[in-house]
């Protein structure tokens, strides 16, 4: 039934959904399309409240990328994790799916609560297992998105190749005309 499931996968899918809500509910994306390309089980109702309270949270959630280095992340989370998260339960949503952890209170939680309090979980098992902040802001000062660092190497520095390569060939005019 879940023979693909694994706890690496589920935490680096929800942090990839983290941020690409963040970057969503910034720009006045989908958030519902979000949802269900991140696999979220049909049907998805979003009302006008969820969404306000999503905002809140990506507000809140966005200090945690924006940290300068593990130690602000770390205390970004935790101040998050002590006024936001519930106790620590697991839930297989009914048998939909296999065991794993939740910090909301219910699986019918708002989806403001469910978003900041599962945003939470991963991006702090992110930070345990990495010993590093889980991502950052895009460098690019056109953009404001958020994204998760991926693998080992140099730290990232903006979102995307397409901000990277604007940015690249800018600096590279810039030095031309001067």
């Amino acid at each position: 039934m879940h023979d693909d499931w694994t706890t690496r996968h589920p935490v680096q899918a929800a942090a990839l959904r983290t941020a690409a809500l963040i970057n969503c509910l910034n720009d006045g994306g989908s958030v519902v399309d979000v949802l269900r390309e991140h696999g979220e089980a049909e049907p998805i109702e979003v009302s006008a409240a969820d969404l306000t309270e999503m905002r809140a949270a990506a507000v809140k959630l966005r200090k945690v990328f924006a940290a300068e280095d593990v130690d602000a992340a770390a205390a970004a989370l935790n101040e998050l994790l002590a006024r936001n998260a519930g106790w620590l339960r697991l839930t297989s949503h009914h048998g939909r799916t296999p065991w794993h952890p939740h910090l909301d209170r219910d699986d019918d939680a708002p989806w403001g609560e469910w978003f900041l309090a599962s945003s939470c979980l991963a991006l702090t098992v992110l930070v345990w297992d990495r010993q590093r902040p889980p991502g950052g802001v895009c460098a690019s000062p056109t953009c404001q998105n958020v994204y998760i660092t991926q693998g080992s190497g140099l730290p990232k520095r903006y979102c995307s190749r397409r901000c990277a390569t604007r940015e690249r060939v800018a600096a590279h005019r810039a030095a031309t005309r001067a």
